[in-house]
């Protein structure tokens, strides 16, 4: 039986680089890639893949929501999130929005084929990173607890909410009506009163804080 897999990340090599490796397995099939959540929700919907590797980080879309509006529209479309976050949080949010299964970026090549077969056999899969996180075991991310949500102004909630779903600071800076660059001063300060240092952990408190 072939497995006919969609490739959804925004790198075009690590996208080359993962269609290499997958395109020397007998039993997978590529039938289509994308960069962006407009892009893939295209491809999903032209190609019907059987299984979705999903990056949650992409530069319009979030991939917990992409996850989300997929499994609502195509519910027998396995997702396995394939991506550089290895964090409970996310990896919570993904089984959330409907993803069998979980790979982090830094896995070898054996545990993200191992997930692709399971997930179409109908089970689901954990690389080993993904299983300590959601052990409680310490992956190297975890930082203080930051103030809560309430401590922000409506406007700075509204900028955290778009980084966290992954839009451009052009983007958030035309959807709410103020520039660029006062977008990065609502960046800067973000860090600066919750303690965080990037953007990834901005997105982490937003998905804790339910903003997301």
């Amino acid at each position: 039986m072939t497995i006919r897999i969609a490739l959804a990340d925004d790198h075009r090599v690590f996208r080359e680089s993962l269609r290499v490796v997958l395109t020397q397995e007998p039993d997978l099939e590529i039938v289509g890639e994308a960069g962006t959540g407009q892009d893939i929700l295209a491809l999903v919907a032209a190609q019907q893949p059987e299984l979705l590797l999903l990056d949650i980080a992409l530069p319009d879309a979030s991939g917990i929501d992409l996850a989300r509006q997929l499994t609502q529209v195509y519910p027998r479309l396995a997702i396995l999130a394939l991506t550089g976050y290895a964090d409970r949080i996310f990896i919570k949010e993904m089984l959330k929005a409907g993803a069998r299964g979980y790979v982090v970026k830094s896995a070898g090549s054996g545990e993200l084929l191992q997930g692709i077969r399971s997930l179409a056999t109908g089970q689901s899969y954990f690389c080993a990173e993904a299983t300590r996180a959601l052990a409680g075991e310490p992956t190297g991310t975890d930082r203080p607890a930051s103030p809560p949500v309430a401590v922000l102004t409506k406007r700075e909630r509204q900028v955290l909410k778009a980084l966290a779903e992954g839009q451009r600071s052009s983007q958030i800076a035309e959807q709410l009506g103020i520039s660029p660059a006062t977008v990065v001063v609502y960046r800067r300060k973000l860090k600066a009163r919750l303690g965080l240092h990037t953007t990834a952990e901005l997105t982490r408190y937003a998905l804790r804080e339910g903003l997301v």
